[in-house]
């Protein structure tokens, strides 16, 4: 029984897909690592709790097969703020987030500082035609 689970598993995972704009945080990357780690030994893994491995199956698959979405489907496409979708994966993604953990690494003061203390630029004086 738990080598037809471990297969299930196996195709869900080949079906979930991957965002490669976040690189190893993607809830795919996430499943398939938990996968491998519950069926350690592959087909022949004994399980604790097969009751347990069968409702978290049915509810990835759930999730997989867009069947909340579906069922309560949206007005907008955008959230409370009025972000819509695009927006939010530019935001989530790994290059912002890293941009976003160098602004964190310099500290508040300086970042504050480089803010404030940029000149504005001098525009070069007009002289009077002639």
């Amino acid at each position: 029984m738990s080598a037809t689970r471990y297969r299930r598993f196996l195709k869900l995972c080949e079906e979930w897909p991957r965002d490669e704009s976040k690189k190893g945080r993607d809830l795919g990357t996430f499943l398939r690592q938990r996968v491998a780690h519950a069926f350690r030994e592959g087909e022949n893994t004994q399980l604790s709790d097969p009751e347990k491995c069968d409702q978290m199956y049915e509810s990835l698959a759930r999730i997989n097969s867009n069947m909340y979405r579906e069922k309560f489907p949206r007005v907008k496409d955008t959230s409370f703020t009025g972000v819509t979708v695009e927006e939010c994966r530019m935001l989530l993604s790994t290059g912002n987030m890293q941009q976003m953990d160098e602004e964190k690494k310099k500290g508040l003061w300086k970042t504050m500082m480089e803010r404030f203390s940029t000149k504005p630029e001098e525009t070069p004086e007009k002289t009077p035609e002639k």
